[in-house]
């Protein structure tokens, strides 16, 4: 895939266009990137709507925003959350910025069962983009990571419920099956006529409270070691996300930081696996998650 002209070194968030009129979500929008991402529609004259699980940081988030926001209660770990808020929505929705994610926490499972990282960053996803689908007229931009690099669909245990829990290893399934969503939404677009396109970003090495929930000493003291030294701000990390939300890139692009392996940098068009593109793998995933959510493509 070939970058548009609009990868120049130089590409800030000044570029944004005008928003005026258009409503956003974000979901997970009460710190880090997604903040950072809130913040700057906002700035360019957006409605934006911050879906976030904890109502009080939310609330915190918004007034430090300015411009037109709204709050309103997502919990992704929670299906009937997500059917909840869904069916509450009324009007159309620019963009979609399936954000919020958890990294490397304690074994644990969601309201509905699932392994709490697959649970949360991918299926949350999956059904609250599907059952929000017929409002969208932009674009869904799904947050996954480079740690996908060495994610492993595993379809007979993707739960966790036989193998040694990795936290790691659950975390880049999890980012890989954000890709694989992506890949696949976006063929399912086409092949149903939309406009809308899907598209994908990472934000490289951030310094962002999202390693928080990991609870653990010794992945928490390399959190804090990398975040202090070597991360990029967040305002840096949440620039991909725009990119691609708003640059003239085609459906399925995934954009990421231009330096430093992809660590840091101003946006561009990167790279990912060749099992982040897999068709068979892609379809069948999407049709797992169909069953496991009870939500299916509706266009």
């Amino acid at each position: 895939m070939t970058a548009s002209p609009a990868t120049h070194h130089e590409w800030t968030s000044a570029r944004l266009p005008n928003l005026a009129g258009k409503t956003i979500i974000i979901t997970g929008a009460n710190s880090g990137i997604g903040l950072e991402t809130a913040r700057a529609f906002a700035a360019h004259d957006a409605h934006v709507v911050l879906a976030v699980r904890d109502e009080t940081k939310g609330q915190t988030a918004a007034a430090s925003i300015g411009g037109s926001t709204e709050l309103r209660s997502l919990d992704l770990a929670d299906l009937s959350s997500v059917r909840e808020f869904a069916a509450g929505w009324q009007g159309d929705i620019h963009l979609l910025i399936n954000n919020a994610g958890v990294l490397t926490p304690p074994f644990g499972h969601t309201r509905d069962g699932f392994e709490l990282q697959f649970g949360t960053n991918h299926l949350g996803h999956f059904a609250l983009t599907n059952l929000l689908l017929p409002r969208i007229t932009g674009r869904v931009v799904t947050v996954a990571s480079n740690a996908h690099r060495t994610g492993l669909i595993d379809f007979e245990d993707l739960n966790w419920a036989t193998r040694r829990y990795r936290r790691g290893a659950a975390y880049s399934q999890s980012k890989l099956a954000n890709l694989l969503f992506t890949f696949e939404l976006q063929r399912h677009l086409e092949r149903s006529g939309s406009r809308v396109i899907a598209t994908a970003a990472h934000p490289g090495m951030t310094a962002t409270n999202l390693g928080s929930s990991s609870q653990h000493v010794g992945l928490d003291t390399a959190a804090w070691f990398a975040n202090h030294f070597f991360a990029q701000d967040s305002v840096s990390g949440a620039a991909p996300t725009l990119f691609a939300a708003t640059e003239p890139i085609p459906g399925g692009s995934y954009a990421g930081p231009g330096n430093r392996r992809e660590m840091a940098g101003p946006p561009r068009l990167v790279g990912r696996t060749k099992s982040a593109s897999d068709p068979l793998t892609a379809t069948r995933l999407w049709a797992t998650s169909e069953v496991l959510t009870g939500v299916s493509y509706p266009l």
